[in-house]
């Protein structure tokens, strides 16, 4: 049952967060150590995710307007519930918390989470890994515009530039362009390197849950389970943002395949570039780290049973 198999999938990847937990506890590491995996993760292992992704495609016109459409409505539909939850919370955006809790409930952990699930589902899909990354290019150029004024409140956080000028973007790019090198040249990476961004690419999703052990470490237990906000987050987050998207898919004639992987990658927990923005931009890290936290965790029940979903695409 593909329920059961997606679950055993979340557990494992949930079961690397227990080495995080152990070396920040025992000391062996210390918390403020855990910014710099972060950069780690973000600036080295995404963008090798990225090439690796993209290797193991062949560019075609009708692959090219899969990726389009999967970036329409990955930005349509995250710009549309940010949009719509700072409109319902407008009244209380004083408080850092509820700011973050708009950005939050949009925005999920499509590529380190969200790639093996879809492995899972689409092992036969090529392309799936390619639409992770499409997606989380649609949320990369939100957070660095409307994500950042809204945590913020102040639009000069907007950074254009910054959309372009980003681990996300500039890792997509080389890999658009090594697949035109592939497609016109017949060029590809040679076997070591390839090798070396397969590999690097493997690390992102162990890393990531090992990342999230050293911040449950050092979180607030009593806070970070007892807070309603939290929980108020994952109903958005895994249960009405994903079926939103599940009844646009419906009325949408595209391809099958990209219909799952673009409701897969919308059932993810909170994304962890959620805290990322937050310690960038200086507000909001405590509560950003604690709906990651909480969200992932619970990722484990909510998306094995959006699965169930799968056969009505």
């Amino acid at each position: 049952m593909m329920a059961y198999t997606v679950f055993l999938t979340i557990l494992t990847m949930l079961l690397y967060a227990a080495p995080g937990f152990l070396l920040v506890r025992t000391r062996l590491v210390q918390p403020s150590a855990i910014a710099a995996f972060s950069v780690v993760l973000m600036y080295v292992l995404q963008p090798c995710l990225t090439i690796y992704s993209f290797q193991k495609i062949t560019f075609t016109p009708a692959l090219a307007i899969n990726m389009l459409v999967c970036f329409a409505v990955a930005l349509g539909t995250m710009g549309g519930f940010l949009g719509l939850l700072f409109f319902l919370l407008r009244k209380k955006q004083e408080d850092v918390t509820f700011r973050v809790a708009t950005v939050a409930s949009a925005f999920g952990n499509a590529s380190f989470i969200g790639i093996p699930i879809l492995e899972t589902v689409l092992p036969e899909c090529t392309e799936a890994a390619a639409y992770s990354i499409v997606f989380f290019l649609a949320m990369s150029a939100l957070g660095w515009t409307v994500a950042s004024a809204v945590i913020t409140r102040d639009k000069k956080h907007i950074s254009v530039r910054k959309i372009f000028l980003n681990p996300a973007t500039l890792s997509l790019i080389v890999a658009v362009l090594l697949g035109l090198a592939d497609v016109f040249f017949a060029w590809k990476i040679p076997a070591p390197f390839s090798g070396m961004f397969e590999l690097l690419a493997g690390m992102s999703t162990p890393l990531c849950m090992i990342i999230m052990g050293f911040r449950l470490a050092t979180a607030d237990m009593k806070k970070l389970f007892l807070s309603w906000q939290h929980y108020a987050v994952i109903a958005v987050k895994q249960f009405i943002f994903p079926l939103t998207v599940f009844a646009l898919l419906l009325l949408l004639p595209v391809d099958g395949n990209l219909k799952i992987c673009i409701f897969v990658m919308s059932c993810c927990p909170v994304a962890a570039v959620v805290q990322s923005y937050a310690e960038m931009i200086g507000e909001g890290q405590e509560s950003a780290a604690d709906m990651v936290l909480l969200s992932s965790a619970s990722c484990i029940l909510t998306i094995p049973l959006m699965t169930l979903l799968l056969p009505f695409l």
